[in-house]
């Protein structure tokens, strides 16, 4: 239940609204910084301008209400367990899955983590064009590696067996230093088992529940099997686990329509499960002592939610 085609149908879309544009200040000073921009007038107006025509292509609520401006890496528990491995690590790789505009890798790496060890991802390429028009960059001032592609492609990532996902051990472990130039790349499948620190935000809400654990499965194979190894991010969740209505249903869909566009919320506790025992787990059920995971829902204010009470889930998968 992919809802690409939602966020792609000029009937459904929202007006955009400027209001909604309010940076803190430790995200006007990173714009600022990287986009040579001081003005705060005209940082709105350049920010607006590139929030148009990405949202002409796809009407993401995330590009609606200016998420694309938070720094929220920077605000998940996973990311500090991330900076770790820098000091721990020859060369880690960390991978932004369905990255949008990439202001998150961006983040990684003025925060110390090298430019030539990052990777960004996304279904069309144009948003990290985007990124760059909105960060006034281009591939010479910003040489991060970028894919795009479906994760679902088998062109763009291989299946993997299960068992080379669960185990720390065997093929995975030996080919971990075996790592391509990544701007040479052009699909993910090189890098099976050999990143460290893959980080994805307001992607698994996409799909439905069995799509997710479709994704997980996918994304773990590109981990690491070293101990410390991360998958963190955080998307919509709830108190209990089930469909309901989010910012595509509230406001885009009359009530008979709704439950076309339904979001599939896990709760911490399904979360925690499917980490465990459906990906992790194996046939031995050993999927505890393999990896740690750690998740928490906070309320986000959204303003495009008009007063909507809306949650997020914050989590973290660690190698065991």
């Amino acid at each position: 239940m992919a809802q690409d085609h939602y966020f792609a149908d000029p009937a459904l879309k929202s007006p955009l609204n400027p209001d909604f544009y309010n940076l803190r200040q430790d995200e006007r000073e990173f714009f600022k910084k990287l986009t040579g921009i001081a003005d705060d007038d005209a940082l709105k107006a350049h920010v607006i301008t590139i929030q148009t025509k990405a949202y002409e292509l796809y009407s993401y609520p995330c590009i609606l209400s200016f998420s694309f401006t938070q720094l929220k890496i920077a605000k998940i528990p996973g990311y500090r367990k991330a900076l770790k491995l820098l000091e721990q690590r020859e060369s880690p790789i960390l991978l932004d899955m369905g990255c949008c505009f990439g202001n998150d890798i961006r983040k990684a790496v003025v925060d110390g983590w090298p430019v030539e060890n990052v990777i960004a991802s996304d279904i069309n390429p144009v948003f990290w064009e985007y990124g760059h028009e909105l960060f006034k960059s281009n591939p010479q001032t910003f040489p991060a590696a970028f894919v795009a592609g479906n994760i679902f492609d088998p062109a763009f990532l291989a299946p993997r067996d299960s068992k080379a996902i669960i185990t720390a051990g065997g093929e995975m472990s030996t080919t971990v230093a075996q790592i391509p130039p990544l701007k040479n790349l052009r699909s993910l499948t090189p890098l099976q088992g050999k990143i460290s620190a893959i980080y994805s935000a307001s992607f698994f809400h996409l799909f439905d529940q069995q799509t997710q654990l479709q994704v997980a499965r996918r994304l773990s194979s590109l981990l690491s099997p070293e101990k410390g190894s991360v998958i963190f991010g955080q998307h919509a969740g709830d108190s209990t686990q089930g469909y309901k209505r989010g910012p595509i249903s509230i406001r885009n869909f009359p009530t008979e329509m709704s439950s076309k566009a339904m979001t599939f919320c896990h709760s911490p506790e399904s979360w925690e499960r499917m980490w465990i025992e459906d990906v992790f787990g194996g046939e031995d059920g050993k999927g505890a002592d393999r990896i740690k995971v750690d998740s928490n829902l906070f309320e986000l204010q959204r303003p495009d939610l008009e007063g909507m009470q809306f949650w997020m889930l914050n989590w973290c998968v660690t190698r065991l």
